[in-house]
Parts: structure tokens; C-alpha cells; sequence
């Protein structure tokens, strides 16, 4: 049970630091359509990341206790949760990434 409060812990302080240290850009340009869909990807790809950095964080805890206790389950399962927070993450790089290029190609 220890295991899930640091879990959360450490995952609730990732959330917080990576919703704070990424703001929305500002659009400035053409279609007001377009830009409102950029900032929706680029919303989108912000919350895919933190769920990925939290995902990744409580994958990483549950592998490491399962590791230490010799619970071969639960090191299993932290290592899917780790892989699914990095897959995540990943998606929330190339959501950005495409708010970006939405926003270039509207100049």
C-alpha cells in the first residue's frame, strides 16, 4: 500500500511541474478556425505528456517494489504502466509538434 502513496505522490508532482512549465503558445495569424485548432492540440498533447510522466513515474514504483518484495506480478505490471506513461509521453510530444506545424502553416 506504501507503494501507491509514493506512487501518487511523486505522480501528482510531475503533473504539476510539467502542466506548469509548458504554457499554451500564442497564436497570432490567419484562420481563427485554425488557431483554435492548434491550441487544442497543443492542450491535448500537454495532458497526454503529464498522464505519461505520471503513468511512467507510478510504473516505475510499482517496478521497483515489486522488484524489492520479489513480487514478479507487480514488477510486471510497474514495467507495462512505465511502458504505456513512455508511449504516452511520446503521443504528447507529437501532439505538440502538430500544434506547432497547424500554427506555421497558418501564417
Amino acid at each position: 500500500m506504501a507503494w501507491l502513496l509514493a506512487g501518487g505522490a511523486i505522480g501528482a508532482a510531475v503533473t504539476v511541474l510539467v502542466l506548469n512549465s509548458e504554457s499554451e503558445p500564442e497564436y497570432a495569424g490567419g484562420y481563427d478556425s485554425v488557431d483554435r485548432a492548434a491550441r487544442k492540440t497543443f492542450g491535448w498533447g500537454v495532458k497526454q505528456r503529464a498522464a505519461g510522466k505520471v503513468g511512467g513515474v507510478v510504473g516505475a514504483v510499482k517496478e521497483g517494489f515489486g522488484r524489492a518484495t520479489g513480487d514478479e506480478d507487480l514488477e510486471a505490471e510497474g514495467t507495462v504502466d512505465r511502458v504505456a506513461g513512455k508511449v504516452k509521453d511520446i503521443a504528447g510530444e507529437v501532439g505538440t509538434a502538430a500544434a506547432q506545424t497547424i500554427h506555421d502553416l497558418n501564417r
